[in-house]
């Protein structure tokens, strides 16, 4: 399996949103749709934006695992990518800054300032990859 092929599969996907999975008080797992990452480095670190008040943030802060799920379904063919790591709440205004786009003001009236802002910085460990009827385990070095 080629790595620099799935992460070019996860930075190209044309749909807006990806999937993120976390862990509740009662061990159950919760997985919600979100604006796709801003940043991805190769298959190790991928980073969203979200409302520092909201329950996966809580989730995280609580509990740090976490998965994240890409897929693509064509008129044949279905690819997906799950990868399992931890997730990390980060609110130090350089990655606010490195994350930060001009539109975000929309969800984040304070701006790039607002104490509700945040990134969420997932690190992959290892996943599986799923295409063609085969699914093969995803190694992160």
């Amino acid at each position: 399996m080629d790595l620099h092929k799935i992460s070019s599969f996860i930075k190209h996907q044309k749909v807006a949103f990806c999937c993120i999975g976390s862990v509740d008080d009662e061990g159950f797992p919760n997985v919600k749709a979100m604006l796709r990452p801003r940043k991805t480095v190769g298959l190790r670190e991928f980073y969203f934006t979200t409302n520092t008040s909201s329950l996966r943030v809580t989730q995280y802060l609580k509990n740090p695992k976490a998965c994240i799920f890409f897929c693509h379904k064509g008129l044949i063919r279905y690819t997906g990518v799950m990868m399992r790591g931890k997730m990390e709440v980060l609110t130090d205004q350089s990655t606010k800054d490195m994350i930060w786009r001009k539109g975000d003001t929309v969800f984040y009236k304070g701006g790039v300032t607002d104490p509700d802002y945040c990134v969420l910085k997932f690190t992959a460990e290892n996943g599986r990859f799923y295409r063609d009827l085969e699914t093969e385990n995803i190694t992160i070095d």
